[in-house]
């Protein structure tokens, strides 16, 4: 087995951003699998001590009662806590995870034809499926600050018989001040928002477009009679993940039945066995040190991480079922110190875009329409391991120091993503992931980012450079590029893969 210490690039973590960042070494982190936590009450100098923020404070006193939680657990209190959750929390004033200005930047905000580009598979899609006149709807969860859906509109307003037949546009945000920041990107700052029991309305500022704010997927209305045209940028790698890793069980040495007698000499096991163990998140004890971590002296100028991944001493009641939810997963059971990462939001999510298009026996749905197009990073063909990341200030930072400061994220399982989609309805098919780059050089933006830098350039040489930078910062296949690291996925209905979309080795029909 691989020794009780976990030791990894970028806090802890192996696989490098997709996100941009500042280029820096990645700190160390090393994860002691020997470690216990103790559920005993705390001393009364551990509650006067002064945390990082918060949540961090929460999250203490929380696993104090309830013992070391699961890593996906972790994350969702650090990115959608009500109180001090990155996303939802609002613990800093004027506060915008986005820009540079923000901790990352996403392909919309580099270039305004990364946007346009999606707009026009949307409308390549609508023409390829008998330009329905009635009945479409735009839907994007995770929408961030607004920027895609913007482009998006701004986009399909210059194909009137598409802009026309769209009923709707969905926008699936939890957070109330990204909610607020996108209505006023894609409605008007003086644009009303009213509320009702199905979410919030607006009016789009390009037409009288209704627009609805909703918190979760399931409170979008599913129809058989809609068209829902689905896009989720940046958004499979901000779910929760958990994390596992075979290990070998020493063979039994006085084995007892369920009853607690001993078992038969002839029952007894001659030889280790392998099981599934949950990484879980505890309180780092106090004392340790950056040494002790395996922290890089270039990372060592920052506070100790105030948690820690260890791994668990027993099975919990995830590592009993998740890894056996997949045969992708079962296969490598019999692979000595085999590391995972499963995500069943993600498995939710694309399950709900499945058969919001193609139906499925709850939700039948005679006549299959509409399209799915997700564009994240994580591997092609590969389960994730290793690939969780924090970052601040457009810097790697460690994902257990500062919660509900620091943006986490994990590499998507685009093969999961498949299973799921595929799974959960008969009437779809999957294309891809191929990389952002071929999907964006298909759709034409060298094309699109000439014409808008010629036109820049002939006012201002200076801002026509720039767009030529931002376009080719979205298609560079370099190590650690955009356009290698980020793929494409795209989910249609089912036609025996005899119509591939574009962007993916198709053309308009």
């Amino acid at each position: 087995m691989r020794s009780a210490i976990f030791r990894t690039a970028q806090a802890g973590l192996r696989r490098t951003s997709g996100r941009p960042i500042i280029s820096q070494a990645p700190p160390k982190l090393t994860y002691r699998g020997s470690r216990s936590f103790s559920a005993t009450p705390v001393q009364k100098e551990k509650e006067e001590k002064k945390w990082s923020t918060p949540l961090a404070k929460q999250l203490a006193e929380a696993i104090n009662i309830t013992g070391p939680i699961p890593l996906a657990s972790y994350m969702r209190m650090c990115l959608t806590a009500d109180v001090g959750g990155y996303y939802t929390g609002a613990i800093e004033p004027g506060r915008d995870q986005f820009g540079q200005r923000g901790d990352f930047i996403t392909s919309p905000e580099i270039s305004q034809v990364f946007g346009e580009l999606i707009g026009i598979w949307f409308v390549a899609e609508w023409m390829s499926q008998g330009r329905p006149r009635t009945g479409v709807e735009l839907i994007e969860v995770g929408p961030g600050r607004g920027t895609l859906m913007d482009d998006i509109l701004r986009t399909i307003r210059n194909f009137k018989d598409m802009a026309s037949a769209i009923d709707a546009v969905y926008m699936v945000e939890a957070s109330k001040e990204l909610r607020l920041t996108q209505k006023n990107l894609l409605c008007g700052e003086d644009a009303a928002m009213r509320e009702s029991k199905e979410g919030w309305h607006s009016t789009c500022k390009y037409s009288d477009l209704p627009i609805v704010w909703a918190d979760s997927i399931k409170a979008v209305p599913q129809s058989a009679s809609k068209t829902p045209f689905i896009v989720a940028h940046e958004f499979f790698d901000a779910l929760p993940i958990h994390a596992f890793q075979v290990v070998e069980i020493p063979p039994t040495q006085q084995p007892v039945t369920s009853s607690g007698s001993p078992r038969s000499a002839s029952s007894n096991t001659s030889s280790p066995t392998r099981q599934w163990r949950e990484m879980v998140v505890s309180p780092t004890p106090e004392g340790t040190t950056h040494a002790d971590l395996g922290t890089p002296k270039s990372s060592q100028h920052e506070p100790v991480p105030e948690f820690q991944l260890t791994l668990s001493p027993s099975q919990t009641r995830h590592a009993l079922y998740l890894p056996e939810s997949s045969p992708r997963y079962r296969a490598l059971r019999s692979t000595p110190d085999a590391l995972i990462e499963v995500c069943p939001d993600a498995s939710l999510y694309i399950s709900d875009f499945a058969t919001r298009i193609g139906g499925s026996a709850a939700h039948p749905k005679p006549n299959p329409s509409g399209a799915a197009l997700i564009l994240d990073y994580g591997p092609a063909d590969t389960i994730p391991t290793n690939s969780l990341r924090g970052i601040r200030r457009h810097a790697r930072v460690s994902p257990f120091a500062a919660p509900g400061l620091v943006d986490l994220s994990a590499d998507v399982d685009f093969l999961a993503l498949v299973e799921a989609a595929t799974r959960a309805s008969d009437g779809v098919e999957c294309h891809g992931p191929v990389d952002q780059a071929h999907f964006l050089e298909t759709m034409g933006i060298a094309q699109r980012a000439e014409m808008l830098a010629s036109r820049a350039a002939a006012g201002d040489e200076a801002k026509g450079a720039g767009i030529e930078r931002a376009w080719k910062r979205l298609v560079d296949r370099g190590p650690g590029g955009m356009g290698k690291l980020y793929k494409a996925l795209a989910i249609l209905p089912e036609n025996a893969g005899m119509r591939r979309p574009v962007g993916f080795g198709g053309d308009v029909d």
